[in-house]
C-alpha cells in the first residue's frame, strides 16, 4: 500500500513536471522576434536572420542553469508621430511642427541590449527624432524651413541614421516634416504668410501688368506680322496668278501647236493611207482590166475559133453538096456538052478572055490586100484572125444579099427527095455558093453552043432596050 502511494506520488510529480515544462514551451509568432538570454549566451528566435528556431522554453530567471530572460520585439514596420512639437529657428522665432517617421527593427539582439521592451524602444526613438529635428531647425531660417520642407526630411533621416544603428533599428523611409505653424500666442508664420501673400500679389500684379504689356506688344507685332504676311501672301498670290496665267497661255499655245502638229500628222497619214488606197485601187482595177481583157480576148478567140470551125464545117458541107450537085449537073449536061462541044470551045475562048480580064481587075483590086497580106504574113495569129473575120463578113454579106434578092424575087423551087428533111436541105442549098458555081458553069457551057449564043444575044438586046 505504501509502495502504491509512493508510486502515485512519483507519477504525480512527473506529471506535474511535464505539465509545468509544457506550460513553459513558447512558439514565436510570425510577426515577432524573441531574444532569449541564459547565462552568458543570447539566442534569437523567430522570423529573423541567424535565428535558432521558433520554439524555446521560458524557464524563470531564478531557476538555476535553466532560467532565461526574454525580450520581445515586433518585426512589423512601426511609425512614430511627433505632433505639436515646439521648435525655434536660428533667430529664436517659435513655431510648431508635426513629424512622422517609420522604422523597423533590423538587429533584435542590439535592440535588446538597449531596451527591455518595444514601448521603451519607441520612447527612446522619439527622443532621438526630436533632438535631430531641434538641432537641424535651429540652424535654419523660418522662411527657408517653410519653403523647402522636403529637404529637411532627408536631413532628419541622415541625422538619426548612425544613432538608429546603435539601437538596432533602421528607417524605412525618410522622416517627413508634415506641417509647420505658429505656436500658441505667436503670429510669426501668419505675418510671414501675409507678407508673402502681399509680395505674391504685388508680383502677380506686376507680372499681370508686364504680361498685359507684352501681350499688347505681341498683339501689335502679331498684327503687323499678319498684315505683312497678308501683303506678302497677296503679292505671292498675284505673282502666282500671273505665272499661272502665263503658264496657262503658254500651255494653251503649246496645246494648239501640238493639236495643229497632230492634225498635220493625221492629215499626212490620211493622205498616205488614201494614196495607198488609190494605188491599191488602181492596181486592183488594172489587174481587173487585165483579167477582163484576157477574158475578152479568150472569149473573142474562142468565139472566133468557134465561128471558124462552124464556117469550116458549113463550108465542107456546102462543098460536098456543091460537088454532089455538080456531079449531078455534069451527068445531066454530059450529053449536051458532047453535042455542043464545038460551041463550047468558042465559049471557052471567050470565057478565057473574060477570065484574064477579070484576073487583071482582081489583081488591081487586091494589090493593097497583097501588101497588107505581106505585112500580116509575119503574124500567124493575126492572119488567122483576119481570115476568120473576112469569112464571117463575106458570109454575112452573102446572106444579106440573098435575103434581099429572095425578098424581091418570085422563086419557085422544086426539090425532090425521099424525105421532107432532105427536100428542105436541098431547097436551102439552092442559095449556096456551090449552087451559084454550078449555075455559072451551066450558063458558060450553054452559051458556048450556037443556040446558047442566040439566046444570050436576044437577052442582051432586050436588056439594052430596057436601059435605053
Amino acid at each position: 500500500m505504501i509502495n502504491w502511494i509512493i508510486a502515485c506520488i512519483i507519477i504525480a510529480i512527473f506529471v506535474s513536471i511535464f505539465v509545468i515544462v509544457l506550460s513553459l514551451r513558447r512558439i514565436v509568432p510570425t510577426n515577432e522576434v524573441h531574444v532569449v538570454r541564459s547565462g552568458s549566451q543570447t539566442h534569437c528566435y523567430g522570423a529573423t536572420e541567424n535565428n535558432e528556431g521558433n520554439i524555446y522554453y521560458e524557464f524563470p530567471a531564478w531557476v538555476p542553469l535553466l532560467g532565461v530572460s526574454v525580450t520581445k520585439f515586433g518585426i512589423n514596420v512601426f511609425d512614430l508621430d511627433i505632433p505639436d512639437y515646439e521648435a525655434y529657428d536660428k533667430d529664436r522665432l517659435p513655431f510648431v511642427i508635426d513629424v512622422k517617421s517609420f522604422f523597423r527593427i533590423s538587429s533584435p539582439i542590439v535592440a535588446s541590449q538597449r531596451v527591455s521592451s518595444q514601448k521603451e524602444l519607441e520612447k527612446q526613438l522619439l527622443g532621438i527624432v526630436q533632438g535631430a529635428a531641434r538641432s537641424i531647425l535651429a540652424k535654419e531660417d523660418l522662411n527657408t524651413i517653410m519653403g523647402e520642407r522636403n529637404k529637411y526630411g532627408e536631413m532628419f533621416t541622415k541625422e538619426v541614421t548612425d544613432q538608429l544603428i546603435e539601437w538596432g533599428v533602421s528607417a524605412v523611409k525618410n522622416i517627413e516634416l508634415m506641417d509647420i505653424r505658429d505656436s500658441h500666442g505667436s503670429n510669426v508664420i501668419v505675418n510671414i504668410m501675409a507678407k508673402k501673400k502681399s509680395q505674391i500679389e504685388m508680383e502677380s500684379r506686376q507680372t499681370v501688368a508686364e504680361n498685359a504689356r507684352k501681350a499688347n506688344e505681341a498683339e501689335i507685332l502679331a498684327q503687323k506680322e499678319v498684315e505683312l504676311k497678308q501683303q506678302e501672301a497677296n503679292k505671292a498670290v498675284g505673282l502666282r496668278k500671273a505665272e499661272v496665267s502665263q503658264e496657262v497661255g503658254i500651255a494653251e499655245e503649246q496645246s494648239k501647236q501640238m493639236v495643229q502638229e497632230q492634225a498635220k500628222i493625221t492629215t499626212e497619214k490620211e493622205m498616205a493611207v488614201r494614196r495607198v488606197q488609190e494605188v491599191q485601187a488602181a492596181e486592183i482595177q488594172k489587174q481587173a482590166s487585165i483579167v477582163k481583157a484576157e477574158g475578152d480576148k479568150n472569149v473573142v478567140e474562142l468565139n472566133a475559133k468557134a465561128n471558124v470551125a462552124k464556117s469550116e464545117g458549113e463550108k465542107k458541107v456546102k462543098v460536098l453538096e456543091a460537088e454532089a450537085r455538080k456531079a449531078e449537073v455534069e451527068l445531066k449536061a454530059d450529053a449536051d456538052l458532047k453535042a455542043a462541044k464545038n460551041e463550047a470551045q468558042g465559049i471557052e475562048a471567050k470565057g478565057r478572055a473574060q477570065a484574064a480580064s477579070k484576073e487583071l481587075d482582081e489583081k488591081a483590086k487586091v494589090a493593097g490586100d497583097i501588101e497588107l497580106f505581106d505585112k500580116v504574113q509575119s503574124n500567124p495569129e493575126y492572119q488567122e484572125f483576119m481570115i476568120n473575120t473576112k469569112r464571117v463578113e463575106a458570109l454575112m454579106q452573102v446572106g444579106i444579099e440573098q435575103a434581099k434578092n429572095l425578098g424581091n424575087a418570085e422563086v419557085k423551087i422544086y426539090a425532090t427527095s425521099e424525105t421532107v428533111t432532105g427536100g428542105v436541105s436541098k431547097a436551102a442549098n439552092t442559095f449556096s455558093p456551090s449552087t451559084g458555081f454550078n449555075v455559072s458553069s451551066l450558063l458558060d457551057a450553054f452559051s458556048s453552043t450556037d443556040a446558047g449564043k442566040k439566046i444570050a444575044q436576044t437577052i442582051a438586046n432586050v436588056v439594052e432596050k430596057k436601059r435605053d
